[in-house]
């Protein structure tokens, strides 16, 4: 599956940004930035919102256990790129009565000190409306929000609205995605590029596949947008082997899985902090 795959035979119309955001880093980019420039690599794990009751606290151990960002994915019953630890982890989450209204008003209500990145799909966001849940993510202090399945042709009304809210809209290039397209994405992504380590959906792997540094390099080469690499990036070792090329990476099933198998926020953090540390000695 290519991540910026279109989700509806729609003809293109090419986003514009909005005067306010060219030239104003959000939050979101200006926190990555400065941890890259200052010579760090860049981790951002992954955990989906309102999986169990203590969620809001595994949140806020990964900050305190060295994430610069962390994404947190509003559950979707039908997702196209989340693999099967992370679709358990929505659908406990969904059977628990969870909504993208109340994971937005649990986040209001903690401030870990990095920023905070949504991940979900272009149903919930259209159904709700671009401009009225734009509003209600920066209202809660939510950063940057990233939607696979809205590819660069059908961004523009998401775009506008978010861009005039000041959250930021992650872009994702995948491993097939030609250079052209890359130089595209990345001039219309706000606050990091994500770079799909590898085709097909989230999950583990035993290794890391080898499109991981190579899609890494192809977008280094494109912008000077921070680059974070996720799905497939499983261990520490994986972490500092992609990070040989890219400025950092996105960390979810490996993660997720830990908390479903009852790991808790002390698990979650000692795993992140596990990244962390291995990513500091490179």
């Amino acid at each position: 599956m290519s991540a910026d795959a279109p989700i509806a035979p729609t003809a293109p119309t090419m986003p514009a940004s909005s005067t306010a955001d060219q030239g104003h880093p959000g939050a979101l980019e200006t926190a990555l930035r400065g941890r890259r420039d200052a010579g760090h690599k860049l981790l951002i794990p992954y955990v989906t919102g309102g999986m169990d009751d203590q969620w809001l606290l595994t949140v806020e151990a990964l900050a305190g256990a060295g994430a610069d960002a962390i994404e947190v994915g509003i559950p979707f019953s039908d997702p196209m790129i989340d693999g099967p630890v992370i679709q358990d982890a929505s659908l406990r989450a969904l059977e628990r009565g969870t909504t993208p209204q109340g994971i937005l008003a649990d986040l209001s209500r903690i401030d870990v000190g990095v920023p905070l990145v949504v991940m979900t799909y272009y149903n919930l966001i259209e159904r709700a409306g671009h401009t009225r849940i734009a509003g209600a993510m920066a209202e809660c202090g939510v950063a940057g929000a990233i939607i696979p399945d809205l590819p660069l042709e059908e961004l523009g009304p998401w775009a506008e609205a978010a861009d005039h809210a000041g959250v930021a809209t992650v872009l994702l290039v995948a491993p097939s995605t030609p250079e052209e397209r890359i130089r595209a994405i990345c001039a219309r992504s706000r606050g990091f590029v994500y770079a799909v380590g590898r085709m097909g959906v989230t999950g583990e792997q035993a290794t890391l596949a080898a499109s991981a540094r190579q899609v890494a390099g192809r977008v280094i080469g494109a912008t000077d947008l921070p680059v974070c690499v996720g799905i497939g990036v499983s261990d520490p070792e994986q972490a500092v082997e992609v990070c040989g090329v890219a400025d950092g990476v996105v960390v979810g099933s490996a993660l997720v899985r830990r908390l479903l198998e009852g790991g808790g926020p002390d698990g979650a953090a000692a795993f992140v902090s596990s990244l962390r540390h291995a990513l500091d000695a490179l």
